[in-house]
This record gives structure tokens, C-alpha cells and sequence, in this order.
């Protein structure tokens, strides 16, 4: 398997675990949505970083 392919499939189970366990979308708190916007941030960097390795 692709590390990209990788880092895609652990942002998504991530991204589900967060939304159906944790509510991350939840209305009233300003917290939890920072902590998916910095998920989503890391996602983007862990993308870059395998892009340039690959090369």
C-alpha cells in the first residue's frame, strides 16, 4: 500500500471517529471544531511531507 493511500485512510477514520464518537460538530462549543481544523492541518502537512519523500 501507497504511504499516501495510508494517510489518507487514518485522516478519514480520524475524521468519522471524531464526528460519531467525540461530536466534534456540535453546536456551543468553539473548542472542538479548532481541534478538527488542526486534525485537517495535519492531514495537509503529513501530505506534503510523503509527497516530497516520494520523490
Amino acid at each position: 500500500m501507497k504511504l499516501m493511500n495510508l494517510v489518507v485512510i487514518v485522516y478519514f477514520v480520524g475524521i468519522i471517529i471524531g464526528a460519531i464518537f467525540f461530536n466534534l460538530w456540535g453546536t456551543g462549543n468553539l473548542i472542538k471544531p479548532l481541534i478538527a481544523l488542526l486534525w485537517t492541518a495535519l492531514f495537509l502537512i503529513a501530505i506534503v511531507y510523503v509527497d516530497r519523500k516520494s520523490e
